[in-house]
């Protein structure tokens, strides 16, 4: 006869056998399942994961020589943690990214995604000559060369920002694949849909562009101080007054060629302080509208 006190022992040990088993279900119910599908946006907007435009990870830096960072801490604001590893992205990169992701989101993430130089090239507004193929090949090896660790929300994503690629160089065809991990960081109210016009209409102005896609992953923009958004932009400019001239033609660029496209965006500068007024649309409407509902309780 078995004694009651290792009966009780063996009860404990298959409890907790049970307990790990659940736990790791629930550990791997809860990573993002492979061939996962990105958000089917429209034809004229890009997607953004909100984390990569409200930090320095593609920064407003100037052409030539870049600095490589090594698990580097990047500026970002609250709530957002990334750490990178690579040469330093800019906005030629990061319309790079967000033309494969535009290419990419009619398929399932991981899959081979098959496209040629010629459409990239046209979905980024430029021509089909070798010096845009041979740019666009630099900013595709750029962009897998590289180690992002992410903390956006409740996820963590580690990795590169393309899974890899590959050319045929006599058709030009790309075969071009992304992380299926990337997922979450597109969830509903994690990712930004920016005007594709505007930020073309701003090209060869990396702070406008910039500053355009940061604003946008805002509903009701709150005040910064200029040198915040110097930080934020992973600006190179030494002098704060020399930054403060540029970041002003910026925000006017951004706000005449919104203007230009039927957007809302203006600004006021007091003091050291940057308002930014802009007019909220789709999701961003319906985020300020259950911020309203939540305050109008609390206040009842």
């Amino acid at each position: 006869m078995i004694p009651l006190a290792v009966m009780l022992q063996n009860i404990e040990a298959t409890r907790q056998r049970r307990r790990q088993r659940d736990l790791a279900g629930r550990a791997v119910s809860s990573v993002p399942k492979p061939n996962a599908q990105l958000p089917l946006w429209p034809e004229p907007v890009r997607a953004v994961p909100n984390g990569f435009l409200r930090s320095a990870l593609f920064g407003a830096i100037r052409k030539g020589r870049r600095r490589y960072l090594k698990a580097e801490q990047l500026a970002a604001l609250d709530g957002i943690e990334i750490r990178y590893t690579g040469e330093r992205l800019d906005q030629g990169d990061l319309d790079v990214w967000e033309s494969v992701l535009h290419a990419v989101r009619l398929q399932e993430l991981g899959s081979q995604c098959r496209v040629t130089s010629y459409a990239l090239l046209k979905l980024m507004g430029k021509t089909d000559t070798g010096k845009n193929r041979a740019t666009l090949h630099e900013r595709i090896t750029r962009l897998r060369a590289n180690a992002v660790e992410v903390r956006q929300g409740r996820y963590c994503y580690i990795g590169g920002l393309i899974a890899g690629a590959a050319k045929d160089e006599e058709t030009q065809q790309w075969v071009i694949e992304l992380d299926a991990k990337l997922r979450p960081l597109f969830a509903a109210d994690q990712f930004t849909q920016v005007e594709w016009a505007v930020r073309h209409a701003l090209d060869g102005q990396p702070l406008a562009q910039w500053l355009h896609g940061f604003y946008a992953s805002h509903a009701n923009p709150f005040p910064l101080k200029v040198e915040t958004l110097h930080r934020l932009c992973g600006s190179e400019a030494t002098l704060m007054s020399d930054y403060a001239k540029t970041l002003r033609k910026a925000l006017d660029a951004v706000a005449e060629t919104s203007a230009a496209h039927g957007e809302g965006f203006s600004y006021d500068i007091c003091g050291d302080l940057v308002h930014v007024k802009k007019k909220a649309r789709g999701s961003q409407l319906r985020h300020l509208a259950k911020k309203a509902a939540k305050f109008r309780s609390r206040a009842g």
